[in-house]
């Protein structure tokens, strides 16, 4: 099983970004997805999720931030509008079967792609 992020880089404030999760030897449409991300020194942290029909958001990325799944790719999308300075960090994708209580959880995740770097400027 292999995820594959990409899409990360260097934005100026208030601009966007796409990023991409491409699964090989998992397909998505049977699993639940997620992005998380960790910024330098500080722990992973919840961004947003889809699970069943439902997506779930950080209050951080309420309101900015799209999930979305893309069954013909086997892909899971976040697109980054409104990017703020606080927003840089490592994105990380995931897939697994979170329970829906703990789907912020980084342990409810068996399978991980290696992350993309994405830098917001002031």
């Amino acid at each position: 099983v292999q995820l594959q992020a990409s899409g990360g880089g260097l934005v100026q404030a208030g601009g966007s970004l796409r990023l991409s999760c491409a699964a090989s030897g998992l397909t998505f449409r049977n699993y639940h997805g997620a992005w998380f991300r960790q910024a330098p020194g500080k722990e992973r942290e919840f961004v947003a999720a889809f699970k069943g029909g439902s997506t779930y958001y950080s209050d951080a990325a309420k309101g900015r931030f799209t999930i979305s799944r893309d069954s013909a790719k086997n892909a899971v999308s976040l697109q980054l509008n409104s990017l703020k300075p606080e927003d840089t960090a490592v994105y990380y994708c995931a897939a697994g079967w979170p329970i829906t209580s703990a789907l912020m959880s980084p342990n409810q995740y068996g399978y991980w792609g290696q992350g993309t770097l994405v830098t917001v400027s002031s």
